[in-house]
């Protein structure tokens, strides 16, 4: 597969995940995780299956370490949004993150439960300015 197909536009033909890496998350404020083996991680997991991309502040530094999971076309044909993740601050959320979106992600396959205790609805305002980037 070549560079132009695995960095495929947000939202079309496979799950996009964007890594919150402004003023809070991936910073010193967040102890005791390697953030930038967290996004290697996501990255070397999930290459070819879903575009990982790397936004400033999200604003929802109280959450920090923040996660959105997108959906592909076919996930939201089938009626799946957006999903934030917050407190994504350790090994493990990353790997069930990672296994959710190599399933599909939203709309395609459920995510595990486990995922519940990191889910949040940000306001709508910041719902917006994500879609806008």
């Amino acid at each position: 597969m070549n560079k132009r197909a695995r960095r495929a536009a947000p939202g079309t033909t496979r799950p996009t995940v964007t890594v919150c890496r402004g003023c809070c998350c991936g910073t010193p404020e967040v102890p005791g995780l390697d953030h930038t083996a967290q996004l290697r991680d996501l990255r070397q997991a999930l290459d070819g299956t879903a575009t990982v991309r790397v936004t400033d502040c999200l604003d929802a530094c109280e959450r920090a370490n923040v996660i959105v999971v997108q959906p592909c076309a076919e996930g939201r044909k089938n009626g799946g949004r957006p999903v934030w993740l917050g407190l994504v601050n350790d090994p493990d959320a990353t790997s069930d993150i990672t296994a959710w979106v190599r399933g599909g992600g939203p709309g395609v396959t459920d995510p595990p439960d486990i995922l519940d205790l990191y889910t949040f609805r940000p306001s709508r305002r910041v719902q917006a300015e994500l879609h806008d980037t």
